[in-house]
């Protein structure tokens, strides 16, 4: 099987391209830049240059591939990343189709869409896909926890920076991570799986949290106490969008988009999905702590 892999260098795509590697097959990595391709290289991938904000030829990158994988998401670029992220799924969807290419795959974000932005560009961007491109497996996850991920970065700068947290009911919604390890084992799996084809695949871990019970739980992993909560009348998720961008050690312009999606609930509401996949995630506790040390190996590194 020949995969490709568009979004290759994020950090879901990075540790996809792996994955498909070692799994034997042929795997193409997209990339805007080849300069920071090097890692995908080593990783047994081939390298196919092309940028999905413009138009182009994808004909090349998508010659003989059985299988492509849409993992491109535009919030760092700002204002109008949307209508950039729709735009790209159209061109892709309609690129994979000319070219034969047997299945998409999309990894987009569990929730209702009309809630943020955010999660309103994610379903957008699998409806511009099922559109224009092959039968598409649309993958829905809400936070993957891994040391590289942007929720990941934020949830950690919250619970080692603040001292304390605005206890809001909106902050009460729940959520349902899943650790990065069994992200990809369904995103490499997909392909696999035939009932997945044209269909939706919530997928989550074990545990269904709410925001707060989040950073609590992040806290009590990195050794320290929960955060104090503090009722702040004025704590509405714009002006903790905008605090989040300036506490997170990651991207400020994803972490505040992040933030605003956090004003429903992001869990599995359809199993059935996930169901067609013999995979048994791990805990949040687990995933949480697979991030952490992957963190701190990735800082002794540099140091």
């Amino acid at each position: 099987m020949t995969s490709l892999v568009a979004g290759a260098s994020g950090f879901i795509g990075s540790a996809l391209v792996a994955a498909l590697a070692s799994d034997g097959g042929e795997v193409r990595s997209l990339v805007r830049n080849p300069d920071k391709a090097g890692p995908l290289r080593d990783a047994g991938s081939e390298i196919v240059v092309a940028d999905l904000a413009r138009e182009g030829d994808l004909a090349a990158a998508l010659d003989g591939v059985d299988v492509a994988y849409f993992l491109v998401h535009m919030m760092e670029g700002g204002a109008g990343y949307e209508e950039a992220e729709t735009a790209a799924a159209r061109r892709f969807g309609s690129a994979s189709t000319q070219a034969g290419v047997g299945r998409v795959v999309y990894l987009g974000g569990l929730g209702n869409p009309e809630t943020s932005p955010h999660l309103r560009s994610r379903h957008a961007t699998a409806a511009a896909l099922a559109e224009t491109g092959p039968p598409l497996s649309y993958v829905r996850a809400g936070m993957v926890i891994g040391a590289a991920s942007e929720s990941f970065r934020l949830l950690r700068s919250i619970a080692e920076r603040l001292p304390a947290v605005p206890d809001k009911s909106w902050l009460h919604h729940r959520t349902q991570p899943i650790g990065l390890r069994d992200a990809i084992r369904y995103l490499r799996q997909a392909p696999l799986v035939e009932a997945a084809a044209g269909r939706e695949i919530e997928i989550g871990g074990p545990d269904v949290l709410s925001h707060l019970e989040l950073v609590d739980l992040m806290a009590r992993e990195l050794g320290r106490r929960p955060r104090r909560r503090l009722s702040i009348p004025v704590a509405t998720p714009g002006m903790v969008a905008a605090g989040a961008a300036i506490v997170t050690d990651g991207d400020a312009a994803v972490a505040a988009q992040l933030t605003l999606s956090l004003v429903a609930d992001t869990i599995v509401e359809d199993p059935s999905g996930a169901a067609l996949f013999d995979i048994r995630p791990e805990s949040t506790s687990v995933a949480l702590q697979r991030a952490i040390e992957a963190d701190e190996r990735a800082a002794e590194a540099v140091a």
